[in-house]
């Protein structure tokens, strides 16, 4: 009976060292924790290159371009390598999907893009603006992941538009600038929308040395 119970008290001091690992392991997350953002490796045998146009560009409109330059921490050198991954839905304010995907295409849908910086740290995506859920309790958006050399991908603040009706000032002040501002008013050049957004890599981003 006794070595039953020396046993069991062993066995619960295990589990509860297993899970103080997994939390501790989870707290030291650069960004904490982060739903969906392993689709940033799923661009497959695509090579990653500063420029990616997004599917169903050419058939919708506005169209939109979102260009800027990623900068390391201090906010003027620019940052190489550093993988952008975007998604949003359709015109309908749904994800769309094919039938056939696979991993987190399965949520995300298929208007979803990838590109890496190189020496100068630009980036640009020609895509559509997107539309609103059709529950219409959420803004219309743009979600963005990051992955730099030697960090774990985590996310930063979403695109959102400064124009939108539906954009409510609880959510603008729900926004925590992550890597910097997400809150934009499109402009027209050369009958596109433009969107030029800087992104500081670990801008107000918990566990970030």
């Amino acid at each position: 009976m006794r070595n039953d119970v020396i046993i069991g008290i062993i066995f619960l001091s295990f589990v509860s060292i297993s899970c103080q690992s997994q939390d501790d392991r989870s707290r030291q997350l650069v960004g904490g924790p982060c739903e969906g953002c392993e689709a940033i490796y799923e661009f497959g045998d695509k090579k990653l290159l500063p420029i990616d146009t997004l599917p169903d560009f050419s058939q919708n409109d506005p169209k939109l371009k979102i260009s800027g330059t990623v900068f390391k921490k201090d906010g003027k050198t620019p940052a190489k390598d550093v993988i952008l991954y975007i998604y949003h839905t359709d015109k309908g304010g749904i994800y769309p999907t094919k039938g056939d995907e696979k991993g987190w295409a399965r949520r995300h849908g298929y208007i979803r893009g990838w590109i890496k910086t190189g020496n100068d740290g630009k980036y640009a995506f020609y895509t559509f603006r997107p539309g609103a859920y059709p529950s219409r309790r959420a803004a219309e958006h743009i979600h963005i992941t990051v992955k730099e050399p030697n960090r774990n991908e985590y996310y930063i603040d979403e695109f959102l538009f400064e124009d939108d009706p539906i954009l409510s000032a609880r959510e603008r002040n729900s926004q925590r600038k992550r890597g910097g501002s997400g809150i934009f008013l499109p402009e027209m050049n050369g009958g596109i929308l433009t969107i030029d957004r800087d992104i500081i890599l670990g801008l107000n981003i918990p566990n970030y040395e």
